[in-house]
Parts: C-alpha cells; structure tokens; sequence
C-alpha cells in the first residue's frame, strides 16, 4: 500500500494524540478504545501502537 499525504496527517495527530490518529484511520472500534487504554497506561505505547494501526491499514 503506498504512503499517501493523510498518512502524514494521521501520524503527526497520532504523536500528538495517539487516539485521534487511531480515530481517524478507523474510526470508533475496538483499535480506538485499545489505544485510549495504552495512552492512559503510558503515552509511549499509545504513539507505538497508533502507529502500527495507522501504518498497517
């Protein structure tokens, strides 16, 4: 799948927000309440798993 110019958006919101990137690659789903959960354990594994959704999908 080649990269494209959201891709850029939702990573940048995704290190700002790690939810907000999740959210607006799939929108309210199980990926989205699971990256609210990482976030609030630890902003790190939040940014890393927002990431891989983002950059999986």
């Amino acid at each position: 799948m080649p990269f494209t110019c959201s891709d850029i958006i939702k990573i940048i919101a995704a290190i700002i927000l790690p939810p907000l990137g999740v959210f607006m690659e799939t929108g309210c789903n199980s990926s989205f309440f699971i990256s609210i959960i990482l976030t609030i354990l630890g902003y790190i594994p939040g940014i890393i798993y927002a990431l891989y959704v983002i950059l999986r999908y």
